[in-house]
Formats: C-alpha cells, sequence, structure tokens
C-alpha cells in the first residue's frame, strides 16, 4: 500500500521497501486523474521530478547519506520561487522571469532530500476571492469537488488530501495554510513569526506573512519545520498531556450564531479527547479578539499597496477583480489607521502573553464553518472575520497548529486549532501528535468507505 504520510514515505524509502519512483509515479497518476476537476497544480515538474526520484532512488541502493525528506513528493505554493519554473502568484500582472533560483524554504526542502513536484494554485498574490476573470485553474475540494478547497494556500491542501503530494508549503497571513488544512481534512501549521526564513516568496504583509508546512499529521509538520528552520525541536519526554493546561475559547462571543450547526458538538468531543489524555481544560477568552482581527486587515491592506504601487499604473488592468478591490481598499487606510493598528498589536501581545502564564496552549475550532460550495464563496469570505477564526493568530505572531477533528453531516472535514507561546512550536506540535495518537480523522481520505 502506498505510505500516506511523509514520516511513513521517509522511512520507507530510505529502508528500500518503497521507491521514491513509485510515489513520483503515483503522484502523476493522481494528478493526470483528478487535477482538471480539483485544480491543485498552476504548473507541473513531472520530468524534473522523475530524475530526482530516480537519483533519490539511486542514492539509496548506493548507501549515500539520506535526507530526513528523502525521496519524498512536494508540492509548493506558487508564491515561492523554484528553480523548475516560473512563479506567478497566479496574476497575469507579475513579471514571470522574477525568481529563477529557489526560495530560501524551497532549497531547504531540496536539501534534505525532498522531490518537488509542481507549483499549487492559490488566491491572486494569495488574498481575495477565487477569481473568474483569469484563465488560471478553480482550485476545489477532493472531499467534494462542488466546494472550495479554502485559500489561499488551495492547491496545497487540496493536493495533500487528493494524494497528489505527501505534503506541501503553503503561506499564512490571515490563515491561508490553517483554513485549507481544516477544509480539506489535513495539518498544517503556521509558525512562530520570522521562524521561516521568507526569502524568494512574494509578500502580501511582511508584518503578518508567515511560511508553513502542510501533511497529513503534526509528526509530518514536525519532521517539516526541523527543515524550514534548521533547528530540531524540543522532545516531550511522554506521548501523552497529562499536566498540560490547555485553555478553551468556543468563540461564541464572535460567531454569534451564524456558525454552522454540528461544530460545537465535534469540538466538544475533541475537548473531551484531550482530557482523556490528561490535559487539564480551563475556559478562558482570547483578549482582544475583534480589534486584533482588524489589524491584520488593516496592515495587509496598506503593506499589499505599497508593495504593488510601482507597477499598479502600467499594470492595473492586468490584476484581477478581487485583486484590484484590494488595493484600492488600502488606500483609504491614513498612516494614523497603521500606527495606530500596530499600538494594538503590540498591546494584544501582553495580554496574550498574561493569559499564557496559566494555560500552555489554546484551542478553538479552526473555522465555525465547513468548507463552501464554490458559488457561495462570496458569502463565506463576506463572514470570514466571524466563522473563520485564524487571522487574530497572525496579529500576535504565535504558533497555531490545525488538525482534522472530525466531520460535519454531510461528511466534510473539520479542524481543531491549537495555538502556543511564541517560539514554542514544539508545544503545539507535541498537542496535535497527542491528539492524533488517540484519534484517527487524520488518516481518513477522500473517497473512503468511512469518509461517507
Amino acid at each position: 500500500m502506498t505510505p500516506v504520510t511523509i514520516e511513513q514515505a521517509a522511512a520507507q524509502v530510505r529502508a528500500g521497501q518503497v521507491a521514491s519512483t513509485e510515489l513520483v509515479r503515483r503522484s502523476i497518476e493522481l494528478a493526470d486523474e483528478h487535477d482538471a476537476t480539483l485544480g491543485v497544480f498552476l504548473s507541473r515538474f513531472d520530468e524534473s521530478a522523475l530524475a530526482a526520484a530516480a537519483e533519490a532512488d539511486a542514492a539509496v541502493v548506493e548507501g549515500k547519506p539520506l535526507g530526513p525528506l528523502h525521496g519524498v513528493p512536494i508540492g509548493i505554493k506558487d508564491l515561492l520561487a523554484t528553480r523548475e519554473g516560473p512563479t506567478t502568484a497566479q496574476s497575469l500582472a507579475w513579471d514571470s522571469g522574477w525568481g529563477a533560483e529557489d526560495a530560501t524554504a524551497v532549497a531547504r526542502l531540496r536539501a534534505a532530500g525532498a522531490v518537488i513536484v509542481g507549483k499549487t494554485t492559490t488566491l491572486e498574490f494569495a488574498y481575495g476571492t477565487p477569481a473568474t476573470d483569469d484563465p488560471f485553474p478553480m482550485p476545489a475540494n477532493p472531499w467534494d469537488p462542488r466546494r472550495w478547497a479554502g485559500g489561499s494556500s488551495s492547491g496545497s491542501g487540496s493536493g495533500v488530501a487528493a494524494g497528489m503530494m505527501l505534503a506541501a508549503l503553503g503561506t499564512d497571513t490571515a490563515g491561508s495554510v490553517r483554513a485549507p488544512a481544516a477544509m480539506c481534512g489535513i495539518t498544517g501549521l503556521k509558525p512562530t513569526y520570522g521562524a521561516v526564513p521568507m526569502a524568494g516568496c512574494i509578500p502580501l504583509a511582511f508584518s503578518a506573512d508567515h511560511i508553513g508546512p502542510m501533511a497529513h499529521t503534526a509528526k509530518g509538520c514536525s519532521i517539516l519545520l526541523e527543515v524550514l528552520t534548521g533547528r530540531p525541536l524540543d522532545r516531550f519526554a511522554t506521548d501523552g498531556l497529562t499536566g498540560v493546561r490547555i485553555g478553551v475559547d468556543r468563540l461564541d462571543r464572535i460567531t454569534e450564531g451564524t456558525g454552522e450547526a454540528g461544530v460545537s458538538g465535534v469540538f466538544d468531543d475533541a475537548l473531551k479527547t484531550l482530557a482523556g489524555l490528561g490535559a487539564e481544560i480551563t475556559d478562558v477568552e482570547l483578549p482582544l479578539y475583534p480589534e486584533l482581527t482588524d489589524t491584520v486587515f488593516i496592515s495587509t491592506g496598506v503593506e499589499r499597496l505599497a508593495y504593488h504601487a510601482p507597477r499598479l499604473a502600467k499594470n492595473w488592468s492586468k490584476y484581477g477583480r478581487s485583486a484590484r478591490a484590494g488595493m484600492l481598499r488600502g488606500a483609504y487606510y491614513s498612516a494614523a489607521d497603521y500606527v495606530q493598528a500596530q499600538r494594538v498589536r503590540r498591546h494584544g501581545q501582553h495580554l496574550l502573553a498574561r493569559l499564557f502564564d496559566d494555560v500552555d496552549v489554546i484551542v478553538t475550532p479552526t473555522a465555525s464553518v465547513a468548507a463552501p460550495l464554490l458559488t457561495e464563496i462570496e458569502d463565506c469570505m463576506a463572514g470570514w472575520k466571524r466563522l473563520v477564526h485564524t487571522t487574530y493568530w497572525n496579529a500576535v505572531g504565535n504558533p497555531v497548529l490545525s488538525v482534522p477533528m472530525g466531520f460535519n453531516a454531510d461528511s466534510l472535514p473539520l479542524g481543531l486549532q491549537i495555538a502556543g507561546r511564541p517560539r514554542e512550536d514544539a508545544t503545539v506540535l507535541h498537542v496535535g501528535e497527542a491528539f492524533q495518537q488517540a484519534t484517527a480523522w487524520h488518516l481518513r481520505q477522500p473517497g473512503s468507505k468511512e469518509s461517507s
């Protein structure tokens, strides 16, 4: 059976139990079969991926040193430069000659043995709504292709869930790793701000941009994070959660009854699992929740406009409708608005640090809705701040993980969000891994009998 997780795949490739070329061919076969429907790839590197896989297999036979990702097929969001082909940010306005060399994060994956299989779909410059006025693929959800994969790391989330890659890189400025991870039933990490180098990645908003790993498991994200940061994570002496203090914010005051029926029950079941692992559960309230969420949208508007300003006049008509609207919104904010947003962020960081004196991690639903129908995306985006609970954490920079916590009545995946103190990514990943050792939601795959 083809391995599902990167930890399984890497171990089997190193042991000679499965060939990297076998994994890459499987990726190609699944892309050939399903990508016309799912819109995972903007560009595929079939030829170079097969060549890299053959080299990986030869290295195993020859007994050469092997990296932690040796022979594992990985996709890259089309905001990060790769040497195989152009980086477009899914925009007609971008210079296709930009980024001829690997982004730092991509280079580190490659040095660890990863096989890069292609560039995955996103939103134009990673923000807004999926466009119908450009020639790029519309990313769909493998659990129900009538539905969105989440964004903006849409193709990365859909591609991992569909098996076209065993892991992927995404970027996260307002939840763009965690939202598609939740909606596609996989695991996604927004690391501590600044932990992963952004060099070679087209920015959205420098004060909130993160590069993060997406895989089936928290263990897989741990392996990827160690490669991306170049530093080992702390190890825990026990697999359980005895003594771990978990704060819970259901965010009912934010959703105001507009969330999907059934999410709270799935969330409560996840809390019971965490308590059963020995965790101490207590209710908390995240400070300045609406205010901190708003600071990200203000900062993103201003910083995005500042970055694109030199090319706007020349390329205005090449930007898509959603991107143009976002640029105009950025122009409405004053310098005073931007400075005040930074003051609120700093104050929020201090308040949150005090809250973390009493708990080790804080959990919420990743979103209070499952993946929306493609025909209802506008409504979903209009309610994003109320229903998708990711943006808050981009304001403060803490590490946050989304793991699958169950399914709704329509057999669509839902995510559990686990946040920790800055630079304590290892704690967040440990809690996620413990949860996944006690559950099997992360192992369910689209189309399997147990998913129906």
